[in-house]
């Protein structure tokens, strides 16, 4: 397998549903601004939507994975039977918890958006849409099972295709709602739920002719399935610290009108590069370092981890540099239409400029959790994140009156990159981290393509100042047109220098 064309597979399809996601999200952002609606809608939607980021984007992989490869080492009977029982159980489970949050939904808006309170008509809407969109986590999460299924036999494509369904259905639901004078909040949640049935659906297609779903109702679990659901718990929150610290942020930022939006809007932009930096490149390397693990392969180890690091940082730097210094250009270009008001753009743009300088440790802190998981600890992970998701909390609340809502992506940032430098502290002690110099010389060009690329980024920002304006209704095109240039150049100026060879990421 090779590391960067898996990796490439999957970023271009999650570029894709990322691409279709922000065409959803300019015409939530025509058609709701960042009024009471879009917060409203905005709450709803995060906490199903974070349930699926958790599952979708690791974190079920990082618990479900290593077991998994090692059953089917083993025996290949032995791995259908604990994918049965897995599937049996967590449907159970899932049922209960759905079941439950339906019931009990104006007691979780109270916890998730303490704000609303203040006002009965937003925390009643919250409720009422919040209700029509957790079951989407009953068919996400089941879906995030048969793509650890195609994960862990390489195949990439499918399960980072699968989002694209919902931002597709989400698009139609506004289109519809425009078209017929529709209200827009609620047939947006009608599409999240009919959107997780059809992903669902998709995949169990896709996974057939690897694995055909059994169910096993049996109380009496197995000591492998109870293995695994004592790790999940942890990698849902140490793999999934990122979006926990955006889902404090959203119960923090509930406090102030607009602020549960900009967030959002902010989180949609750089959440493009963490899903090629560190989902993507984490989703693809934990199968094969879980069986390098068990192989007991050290030189393979090494190679698989020297290579992810490598990637991660290849993406999340240019990336960051680009939204510290481009953030007001990208938020008006992307979102600075209709309701979305001048005002709206410069909050937004403050937001999106503090997460991008984190960046970088968000896509890491995949990359470092995972030479955890693949040798089936998850309770580091888990130490390290609760307390990275503490010291964002102290930080958020702390200077929240002081400063407003910026110090929130201010505190997640500085906060994800406390727990990377934890991570490779005890990495190292443990000697488990096994980089190599060479690693050092590639990260020095990376750094030199970046410069270059930041350049040539200031100087067509500069140039191109006057279409980038607020007012300019085309300045979408200049922006991508922009993006896309300096993108190239620096992919290129990789290559010549040596870092973005095929042959330089096979992991056989």
């Amino acid at each position: 397998m090779n590391l960067l064309s898996s990796a490439s597979v999957f970023s271009l399809f999650t570029l894709i549903s990322r691409i279709l996601g922000y065409i959803r999200d300019i015409l939530i952002a025509i058609f709701l601004g960042a009024t009471i609606f879009a917060d409203a809608f905005f709450v709803a939607f995060r906490l199903p939507n974070t349930f699926r980021r958790l599952f979708a984007e690791g974190t079920f992989n990082a618990a479900f994975i290593p077991s998994y490869t090692s059953a089917k080492i083993e025996n290949k009977k032995k791995g259908k039977k604990f994918a049965d029982d897995i599937l049996s159980s967590l449907l159970i489970v899932l049922m209960l918890i759905v079941t439950v949050v339906e019931i009990f939904t104006p007691y979780l808006i109270y916890i998730i958006a303490p704000g609303f309170s203040a006002d009965q008509f937003t925390f009643n809407l919250a409720v009422e849409l919040t209700r029509i969109t957790f079951p989407f986590l009953l068919f996400v999460s089941l879906s995030s099972f048969f793509a650890g299924i195609l994960n862990s036999n390489n195949k990439f494509a499918a399960a980072a295709a699968a989002p694209i369904i919902l931002n597709l259905v989400l698009i139609i639901s506004l289109i519809f709602s425009f078209m017929y004078k529709l209200d827009y909040t609620k047939q947006l949640s009608f599409g999240v739920t009919l959107a997780g049935i059809i992903q669902l659906v998709f995949l169990i297609y896709v996974t057939k002719k690897f694995y055909k779903p059994g169910f096993n109702f049996n109380l009496r679990l197995s000591n492998k399935v109870k293995f695994f659901f004592k790790k999940l718990l942890p990698s849902v929150l140490s793999s999934g610290v990122t979006q926990i610290n955006i889902l404090v942020g959203t119960i923090i930022a509930s406090f102030q009108t607009g602020a549960v939006s900009y967030l959002y809007y902010a989180d949609r932009v750089y959440q493009i590069n963490l899903a090629i930096a560190g989902i993507a490149v984490g989703t693809v390397s934990l199968p094969v370092l879980s069986k390098a693990f068990k192989m007991k392969d050290v030189k393979k180890i090494s190679d698989i981890q020297n290579k992810s690091f490598e990637l991660s940082l290849l993406f999340s730097i240019p990336a960051s540099f680009g939204l510290i210094l481009a953030s007001k250009q990208i938020v008006n270009a992307l979102f600075g239409y209709g309701s979305f008001s001048p005002n709206d753009v410069e909050m937004t743009a403050a937001a999106l400029k503090f997460f991008g300088y984190g960046v970088p440790a968000f896509a890491l802190i995949k990359i470092l959790s995972n030479f955890f998981f693949a040798r089936n600890n998850t309770k580091t992970p888990f130490y390290i994140s609760s307390f990275i998701v503490f010291l964002n909390i102290l930080i958020s609340v702390f200077f929240f009156k002081k400063i407003g809502f910026v110090i929130i992506p201010i505190a997640t940032s500085l906060s994800t990159w406390v727990g990377v430098f934890i991570y490779i502290y005890l990495l190292n002690s443990k000697k488990i981290l096994l980089l190599e110099n060479q690693l050092i010389t590639n990260f020095i060009k990376i750094l030199i393509s970046t410069i270059i690329m930041t350049s040539i980024l200031l100087l067509s920002l500069e140039k191109f100042a006057v279409y980038l304006e607020y007012s300019y209704d085309y300045k979408a095109v200049y922006l991508i047109s922009i993006v896309s240039f300096v993108g190239m150049f620096y992919l290129l100026s990789c290559y010549l220098l040596g870092i973005l060879k095929l042959k330089n990421y096979k992991t056989n």
